[in-house]
């Protein structure tokens, strides 16, 4: 692996594949998906992103590019490819406005002042520019170091504007699995109140509410241990750190958190996965639904 963060294959002789021309008009993938029946999506989709489609004798890339009746289509397999350092990130769904990942615990969403290139961020934006040059990825919104599971970039300023402008409306339903310390007294339930960041990087809840910004999250008690319980945690808002301020309130501080009064860490980890994201595709109209498994850990506690 060289200082970029790339590793490179070893160069093998080029055999380029002819495809049949193209008879209709027709998005690529679905002309690739056509020509190789015995190919699995995610492979076909890897020739694109290692840059082995050549539409006309010029490397193509967008699986969405429209083809037109006539236009010739070559598979470079001997291409020499750069494949990313992902580690830490899966991609769930990509198209030309958005990019849905799958974020590991202990992977930074953005860049701090102490790193700035192991962030979910900074390899999506290499991973998008050397797919498609020219194009750059914005963040919606983010999950902390700690915290594993679902989240989003857009892939324009102009997407961005409209997802963030229009949260509410567009994200329909963002859930949360969070293990929390002690017993929890009620099944399910809701708080609110207005947070506020203090000087120390710190939020609390005030009683100054033209101060601090309303966060309400919902919650239902999955599975209740003698030491822990697993509950199923939903924002109305989202506000930073809102999920952790608000279990501490309860007197339940998720398990992990020692910035917001937890006694113990059991999974090495903070106990927040973020499991489902469900929005409206702001230029589809779309409804998307992404789901992330519970992290191993979380199942061996609450046996």
């Amino acid at each position: 692996m060289n200082s970029k963060g790339y590793r490179k294959n070893n160069q093998k002789p080029n055999k380029v594949q002819s495809l049949d021309a193209v008879q209709e008009e027709t998005e690529l993938m679905d002309f690739l998906i056509r020509s190789f029946q015995g190919k699995s999506r995610s492979s076909i989709k890897s020739l694109l992103t290692h840059k082995q489609v050549h539409v006309n004798g010029k490397v193509e890339t967008r699986y969405n590019f429209r083809l037109k009746p006539g236009d010739n289509i070559t598979i470079n397999k001997g291409k020499v490819v750069e494949v990313q350092d992902m580690t830490g990130i899966k991609i769930l769904f990509e198209d030309e406005y958005l990019i849905v990942i799958e974020k590991a615990a202990g992977l930074l969403s953005i860049s701090t002042s102490g790193e700035k290139e192991r962030t979910a961020y900074s390899m999506l934006s290499r991973y998008v520019k050397s797919v498609e040059p020219g194009k750059h990825v914005f963040v919606l919104h983010r999950l902390d170091r700690e915290t594993s599971g679902v989240m989003m970039f857009s892939k324009s300023q102009e997407i961005q504007a409209t997802m963030q402008n229009n949260w509410r409306e567009m994200v329909m339903q963002r859930t949360y699995t969070v293990i929390v310390e002690g017993k929890v007294e009620k099944t399910e339930g809701s708080i609110s109140s207005h947070l506020i960041e203090s000087k120390a990087m710190k939020v609390h809840t005030t009683q100054k509410k033209d101060e601090g910004q309303l966060a309400v999250t919902f919650f239902k008690t999955v599975k209740q241990l003698k030491d822990y319980a697993m509950l199923e945690v939903t924002l109305e808002t989202g506000r930073k750190n809102q999920i952790r301020v608000h279990m501490e309130e309860m007197g339940n501080p998720v398990a992990g958190d020692k910035k917001y009064g937890a006694k113990t860490n059991p999974l090495q980890r903070l106990g927040l996965h973020a499991s489902l994201l469900i929005f409206k595709h702001p230029v589809t109209r779309e409804i998307l639904k992404f789901e992330s498994p519970l992290p191993k850990s979380f199942l061996r506690l609450m046996i």
